[in-house]
């Protein structure tokens, strides 16, 4: 029964998003439907290929335990499918928070402090930790995509950044048990030698800002095609 964790979790966590974005009377995210997909995948290309460079020099890998056998480029169906599962239940979530708190969101003041505060900390730790390859690739990227966020989409991150806390409450969830949270031994395994070695309970440090780069990613490009469909009516 083990092997099909890793299927159930990212079942598991579409299915609610999934079946409310189809049902629901007043908020019938359904209608963005292709435009979600469309941001999933142009964002998910890239990470897939960044995922299988990792899985190919042993920078992660997968516990064959807890997944079905089938890979694609070494690396099993399900972690293929959590690039989509995973981001469309974040998206779902992000949308749900604007529709019914149109107030949920920070200051410009405090995002741009939240956002250089953060800059600040992660640029030092990327020169201190240059060259482990998780933390350098990681952080490179999420220093580009938070300050193209703050020049450019400072609405967006107002938005974004409170939505966000509230996403990370499920992805300790789901990512603790593919780290080794509850389980014997973790369904996704890290070389630490190529990140910090700090943990959040078994998640690497690391996860917190691949996280963000993937969601927000999508959000931009989700935003900007919401935008054309809307003006399109």
């Amino acid at each position: 029964m083990s092997e099909y964790l890793y299927l159930i979790l990212n079942l598991g966590s579409l299915s609610i998003p999934l079946l409310y974005s189809i049902v629901e009377k007043d908020f019938h995210f359904i209608q963005y439907f292709k435009i979600a997909l469309i941001s999933i995948v142009l964002v998910a290309i890239p990470f897939l290929i960044w995922d299988g460079f990792f899985t190919a020099e042993g920078i992660w890998g997968f516990n064959s335990d807890y997944f079905l056998g089938t890979k694609v480029f070494k690396m099993p169906i399900e972690e293929w499918m959590f690039f989509f599962c995973i981001p469309y239940a974040c998206l779902f979530t992000h949308e749900v928070l604007k529709y019914y708190l149109p107030n949920f969101k920070l200051s410009r003041i405090v995002t741009r402090f939240i956002g250089l505060t953060s800059v600040i900390i992660i640029f030092f730790l990327l020169i201190f930790n240059f060259g482990k390859w998780y933390t350098t690739v990681n952080f490179i990227f999420f220093l580009a995509l938070l300050i193209y966020g703050l020049k450019n989409h400072l609405k967006i991150l107002q938005e974004y950044l409170p939505s966000f806390v509230v996403i990370l409450i499920p992805f300790f969830l789901v990512n603790g048990i593919l780290t080794g949270s509850f389980i014997e031994s973790p369904v996704v395994w890290y070389n630490n030698e190529e990140n910090l070695g700090f943990r959040l309970f078994t998640i690497p440090f690391e996860d917190v800002f691949y996280a963000f780069n993937l969601l927000f990613s999508i959000q931009l490009i989700f935003n900007h095609l919401k935008t054309k469909q809307l003006e399109g009516k």
